[in-house]
Parts: structure tokens; C-alpha cells; sequence
């Protein structure tokens, strides 16, 4: 198995990579059970670069039925060390329009049915998570959105909710007035399991809707958020494709190395199973 430079998680309307050379979709086994899908490892602009379609090829996984934490630990197995997510989301701000790209930089947990940590058993650990997604990926990928003359904002609170369901009006209204700024389902606990994982983490979120909340736009819909995706989508393939042809991506070495004054278990004690079930989250 190859190490990968970069590897991309897709969301809705992002099942596959145009331009992959030489790419097969590889099964990868996780002990925490099974993937979205297989990943999809190949060559785009001299690079080793994976992808994964989060909801599956046949976007047949509901995003609280994820198996996050089997997704994470695939892309930790072929040394993975960033990731960047791209994911629809609704606007909950009249400035961040339906076809804009969001550079995420806070998010607001609100889901209640998910795993959201590696260490549930046996090991306990604390994560510093106050600013969770990566600099030097935020860097490069404001860059590359302004390159490509893309309309971006370079900064977002993404407020993650359970689904499937779309929100209430008060809830919609509620999360305005918290300041929250893009509303999704599927980046939490994505993002904390990276972390974990020691795996540098960026989110590009792609507005599709108002949400419920804007007086002068219709609710949103499944045919809505589709017929937007279509055009979003294909400026996403081109971020992608732009932003692989960049030079090595730095890693944070707060990240890669955030388990190294995390874990308060003394791993003497762990029995032999646990470890090895968490073998590759506890490799830097």
C-alpha cells in the first residue's frame, strides 16, 4: 500500500475524481468496522491522493449512520496525514450565498447519536480541539479559491446537526443568534476523529440553501440543494485539481503529534486487544 500525499472526503454530489490516473478503488479493513466505501487511491498531478465518498457511491448512508470512526482510521492505515473535507451546507447569513465556498475555521457540535472518539474504552483522552481544523490547509485552500476567482469566505462556524432532517424555523433562528454561520450534518465528529487520528483536517463547505430561516427564498429542498450541487461540483473539481498541483503541504506538528500529551492512561496498564484494536490512531 502506498502512502497518499492528500486525501479528499466527498459529500453530497462528490462520488468520484475526474482526471484520477491509474486509480483503483482499494477495500481497506478497519477494526472499528466498515467504511462509507472503498477508497479510491490513484495519481492526480504527480501525487498519491485518496478519496472517499462520504455517504457512499450510491449516497445510500444516511449522515448519522456514517461510520465515522472506520472512515478515519482507513485513511490513518495508508499514512495518510491531511484530509480535506468538501461538503453541501445551508447558509444561515444573507451575505453567504447559495453557489459560495465556505473555508471553515469553528464548529458547534449539536449531534447526539455518534462516536465521536477513538478512546471509549480502556484509554482516556483529551484532545485540545479550540481551533480544530488545520492552518496550513486553510492557507492553501483560501489560496486556491481566490486563484480560481471562486466567491469564498475564509471564515465559517459550521454548526453540525443529526439529521436527516432538515431544521425547525426556531432552530434555524436559534443558531442565527448563536452566530453560527453555515449549518451541515456530517462534519462532526469528522473532524474530532482526525484529530485524534493525528491527521491535519480542513473543511470546504459548499452552500446550497438558505436553510428555512429567509423570508424572500423558498424552503429548502432535496431538488434545491441537488440542481446547485450540479454547478458547485464541478468548481469543487477544480479546487481539487488546483490544489494538488501545489507543493508539499506542511503538516501541524500540534496535530500529528496531539496524543503525545493527550492520553492520561497509563498504555502499560491497557490490555493488549484495546491497543491493538487502536494501533494505527496511536502511531504518529
Amino acid at each position: 500500500m502506498i502512502d497518499v500525499d492528500i486525501a479528499f472526503i466527498g459529500g453530497s454530489g462528490l462520488y468520484k475524481i475526474p482526471g484520477f490516473k491509474h486509480y483503483k478503488w482499494t477495500e481497506i479493513k478497519s477494526f472499528f468496522g466498515k467504511p462509507s466505501d472503498s477508497l479510491c487511491i490513484g495519481k492526480l498531478n504527480n501525487k498519491n491522493i485518496a478519496f472517499l465518498p462520504r455517504h457512499g457511491r450510491n449516497h445510500n448512508i444516511s449522515p448519522s449512520n456514517i461510520n465515522y470512526r472506520a472512515n478515519i482510521e482507513c485513511l490513518k492505515r495508508i499514512n495518510c496525514k491531511q484530509v480535506i473535507s468538501l461538503s453541501a451546507v445551508g447558509s444561515l447569513r444573507k451575505d453567504y450565498k447559495p453557489g459560495d465556498f465556505v473555508v471553515i475555521d469553528q464548529f458547534i457540535d449539536k449531534t447526539y447519536k455518534r462516536e465521536s472518539s477513538f478512546f471509549d474504552k480502556e484509554i482516556v483522552a483529551h484532545i485540545p480541539f479550540s481551533e480544530p481544523v488545520c492552518h496550513n490547509l486553510r492557507k492553501i485552500s483560501i489560496k486556491t479559491l481566490k486563484d480560481l476567482k471562486l466567491k469564498y469566505h475564509n471564515v465559517g462556524t459550521y454548526i453540525c446537526i443529526e439529521g436527516p432532517q432538515f431544521s425547525t424555523l426556531a432552530e434555524s433562528e436559534l443558531y442565527r443568534s448563536w452566530g453560527c454561520d453555515v449549518i451541515g450534518m456530517t462534519n462532526i465528529p469528522e473532524a474530532k476523529l482526525a484529530r485524534e487520528a493525528g491527521i491535519c483536517y480542513c473543511s470546504i463547505a459548499m452552500v446550497t440553501d438558505y436553510d428555512c430561516w429567509h423570508p424572500d427564498h423558498e424552503k429548502v429542498t432535496v431538488e434545491q440543494i441537488v440542481n446547485t450541487l450540479k454547478d458547485n461540483s464541478d468548481k469543487a473539481f477544480k479546487f481539487i485539481d488546483t490544489i494538488t498541483k501545489l507543493d508539499e503541504i506542511n503538516c501541524e506538528k500540534n496535530v500529528t503529534d496531539v496524543l503525545s500529551n493527550s492520553i492520561i492512561t497509563d498504555l502499560s496498564k491497557v490490555n493488549k486487544n484495546t491497543k491493538k484494536k487502536l494501533k494505527y490512531i496511536l502511531l504518529n
